[in-house]
């Protein structure tokens, strides 16, 4: 299914819609919503209709939060309704995207319902719907990295909002500088620009020439087949003998070296990897994001020798018990050689605390995840981790306290509030609070029945009752 435009309408459509917008303009937001609605439910792809009706459901949703109590009643009177558009998901996407439109209708903020347009739309092939509540969810939840990535990279593909994303982008990296997932969002958004720039995209839609894209025309190529998750073997075996034929002449060239790291790596030529790396690491000053890629591709290493063990040999799992062993071993101590290294990037300290944690040292962890609170980014994620060194360690009331101060700064409600959320109620449970324990549960339950075992949860607590 494509996205449609105005034009492409039937006649009695286009009046309801004339009649929604009219409607809209009256500031009469409960009839614009409803007739947006009816028009999306014969035209899902209609996105001019979709970002009206997301203005007058913002409109509507201003005039009418007054008061807790009713907020409360809203949000609740639509779980139903996300269960009901998750469970229609699969079969009927676009049956599930009308019913969170009606959730939004009440609740313009709600981002389950806008997880759940989101899924649908790309289900439906709808870029432009998928990144109208990509955006929302976002403004929302400004310092979710994963929605920010998502966000960018979806900017990256439909070729709208680059600039916007990139000030979503541009604040986290200030926090967090050598976070590589930032990183290659950044690096995808610079690809799209170039191609925007150079005149790809105009040329695309007729509006520009060849003479506009010819002195950009390499670099946006080689940019855009880069930034492709999915590389074919062909394109990035291209690359590789593009780089290295460039490389005698450009021996300083150090993001041609990277690049060209990179793309040993992604063909498992691991020890050609680290030497590129190794060459840029003489040459030029310390750098946190060199060492944790130098880290990556050991690492894979050892996965290498793992995958080359005959499955078949009678002392198989003993050999990979070993290389895992080798691998945990190295991990840490790379890990806190980084963290010496670097000692104000607390991102490598939340790194060393998680490695702590799997390894059951949890006093460590637990003064590794304290200092790593002190990073924005990854503040939520390290008081999560500290409560459950709290719980492990039998302190339940500094686990308790710890979960609901993260869960009280956590705006929205993502997949790490329910994680936060979740967690609170394990520590109640082992309290022995059940009451408090479920009425956790219940909160995760009523707008995700499928997370984790919170199904079960519920329906043995009402069982028993």
């Amino acid at each position: 299914m494509a996205e449609k435009h105005l034009n492409e309408l039937s006649p009695d459509l286009r009046r309801m819609y004339a009649k929604a917008v009219e409607a809209a303009q009256r500031d009469n937001h409960d009839y614009a919503t409803t007739l947006f609605c009816q028009v999306l439910k014969t035209e899902p792809g209609l996105f001019e209709a979709r970002k009206a009706l997301r203005t007058a459901q913002t409109k509507r949703s201003a005039g009418e939060s007054k008061g807790f109590f009713k907020k409360m009643m809203s949000t609740t009177s639509s779980s139903p309704q996300i269960m009901k558009a998750k469970m229609a998901l699969s079969k009927n996407p676009a049956e599930a995207m009308a019913i969170a439109e009606e959730v939004l209708n009440g609740d313009a903020n709600n981002p389950s319902a806008h997880r759940i347009i989101v899924d649908a739309a790309y289900a439906l092939e709808l870029p432009q719907t998928a990144l109208l509540s990509i955006e929302t969810m976002v403004r929302l939840s400004p310092k979710d990295k994963a929605l920010v990535v998502e966000f960018a990279n979806a900017v990256a593909e439909t070729g709208t909002n680059a600039d916007l994303a990139e000030q979503f982008l541009d604040e986290l990296i200030r926090t967090s500088p050598y976070d590589p997932e930032l990183q290659q969002a950044q690096k995808n958004l610079s690809a799209h620009k170039i191609l925007d720039e150079g005149g790809y995209n105009s040329l695309a839609a007729g509006t520009g020439s060849f003479r506009d894209v010819l002195k950009n025309k390499e670099e946006a190529v080689s940019l855009e087949q880069e930034k492709r998750v999915q590389k074919s073997e062909d394109v990035t075996q291209r690359l590789i003998g593009e780089y290295e034929t460039r490389l005698p002449n450009e021996p300083d060239n150090v993001k041609l070296i990277r690049s060209l790291a990179e793309l040993y790596t992604q063909k498992a030529r691991y020890a050609e990897a680290l030497a590129m790396y190794d060459r840029i690491k003489a040459a030029g000053p310390a750098d946190a994001t060199l060492d944790r890629a130098i880290a990556d591709v050991t690492l894979r290493q050892f996965d290498a020798r793992i995958a080359q063990l005959n499955p078949f040999d009678a002392d198989h799992a003993e050999k990979v018990a070993a290389i895992n062993a080798e691998k945990a071993e190295y991990q840490m101590a790379e890990c806190k050689l980084r963290t010496e290294k670097y000692p104000t990037d607390l991102a490598i300290k939340f790194e060393l605390g998680v490695l702590y944690f799997k390894a059951n040292k949890i006093g460590e962890a637990t003064a590794e995840f304290q200092k790593a609170q002190g990073n924005p980014n990854k503040r939520l994620a390290a008081m999560s981790y500290l409560a459950q060194c709290f719980a492990k360690r039998n302190m339940n009331d500094s686990a308790v306290r710890t979960l609901q101060n993260a869960i009280k700064e956590k705006p929205g409600f993502d997949e790490e509030k329910k994680d936060l959320i979740y967690n609170l109620g394990i520590v109640f449970e082992k309290m022995g609070k059940k009451a408090e324990a479920i009425e956790q549960f219940l909160i995760i339950y009523e707008a995700d029945v499928t997370y984790r075992d919170v199904s079960k949860k519920v329906d043995d607590y009402y069982a028993g009752q």
